[in-house]
Order: C-alpha cells, then sequence, then structure tokens
C-alpha cells in the first residue's frame, strides 16, 4: 500500500508542477490541460481523474504559493523569542529568497489578479485574519519600542508594504533591470544578492533599528 501511495503522490507531483509551469508561462486563459497532461507524462484523463477540473488545479497551485509565502514571512516576523530588528531582517531575507525561487509567481499573479480578481481575492483572504492578528501584535510592539525611543513610530501595515515592494520589484521589472545593470555586475544573481542586503538595511533604516 505504501508502495501504490508513493505512486499516486508521485504522479500528483508531475502534474502540479507541469501545471505550474504552464500556468505561469502562459496564464490560465492560456494554459491547456493537455499539454499539463503531456508535460507529466500522463493520460488526459488520469489528469481529470486527479484534479477533475482546470479550475482545481489553479486553484490548488495558487493557494500552496500564496500559502507558503505567507507562513515563510509571518513565521519569522511573529518569533517573539527574537529581537525586533532580526525579526524584521529574517523576514525580508526569506520573502526574497521565496520569490527568487519562484521568480515568475509575481507577474502571473498580477496578471492574474487583473483578469480574475475575484477568484485570487478568495485565496487571499484565508490569510487576513491571521496576518491581521500578526500586524497588531507587531504595532503594538513597535508603538513600545517608539516610546520608549529605541525605534521610529511608523505603521506596520506600511512596513509590510514597503518589504513587498522592495521585494517583488527586481523580479517584476527583471527584463528593464538586467539591461539597466547588465554591464556593472559579472551576474544577475550577484545583482539579486546585493539587492537582498541592501533591501533588508532599507526596511531597518526606516524603523531606525540596528
Amino acid at each position: 500500500m505504501d508502495k501504490e501511495d508513493n505512486h499516486l503522490q508521485d504522479t500528483e507531483t508531475r502534474i502540479l508542477q507541469a501545471a505550474e509551469k504552464e500556468f505561469f508561462e502562459k496564464g490560465y486563459a492560456g494554459a491547456r490541460t493537455a499539454s499539463i497532461a503531456e508535460a507529466a507524462g500522463v493520460t488526459h484523463a488520469m489528469l481529470h481523474y486527479y484534479f477533475r477540473t482546470k479550475d482545481k488545479l489553479f486553484e490548488q497551485i495558487v493557494s500552496e504559493k500564496i500559502n507558503k509565502l505567507g507562513d515563510i514571512v509571518l513565521s519569522a516576523i511573529g518569533d517573539s523569542n527574537l529581537p525586533l530588528a532580526e525579526r524584521i531582517r529574517q523576514g525580508v531575507e526569506h520573502h526574497f529568497d521565496f520569490i527568487a525561487a519562484n521568480r515568475e509567481l509575481p507577474r502571473f499573479l498580477v496578471n492574474e489578479v487583473y483578469v480574475r480578481p475575484e477568484r485570487i481575492g478568495a485565496m487571499v483572504s484565508g490569510m487576513q485574519s491571521v496576518a491581521s492578528a500578526l500586524l497588531d501584535n507587531l504595532q503594538h510592539e513597535i508603538d513600545e519600542c517608539a516610546a520608549q525611543g529605541q525605534c521610529r513610530q511608523i505603521d506596520a501595515r506600511m512596513l509590510l508594504i514597503d518589504i513587498v515592494s522592495l521585494n517583488v520589484f527586481p523580479f517584476m521589472a527583471a527584463p528593464i533591470v538586467e539591461g539597466a545593470i547588465g554591464s556593472f555586475y559579472e551576474s544577475y544573481d550577484e545583482f539579486l544578492a546585493m539587492r537582498k542586503k541592501e533591501n533588508v538595511e532599507t526596511v531597518l533604516r526606516k524603523l531606525k533599528i540596528y
């Protein structure tokens, strides 16, 4: 039975990997389940056996990405055992690393939000209560820190938007950025490593904690 379960899981994984590539390259509207099945090495009927519809595939891929991203950032910032500056640093770095490992995700999500806002909105709504509680706690901690003169008074929600904006831009505008800075760095990956460090320092400078 374990061998059968492993086979089923392997097949499902191959389908999801093929579907992710298809959706990210062509968007929901342009993606074809026949192409996904072929890339995964399964029949079209088998793909429908596992996921039933194209919508189900899309929802699972996007939900998993959004949930994983949320877990990565929220777990780092929400770790009360670490000093505030270290939690912010880890939150920025972990978010940047996730985007670097999923470079097509930002453009894909932005495109889909414009085309199918109701679907993406429903997927994100599940994270809102968790994120809201975390940001409330973070705001309270920033307020206390600022009252003691240890950091600058800022809005925690604006801080989160700053982090997302700084980290996403190099990937959203990759063709422009690569063209503009290509001659100054040995590789785009070298630029990204420097950009991650700069983003951390920019956010900490805004808080005025080091």
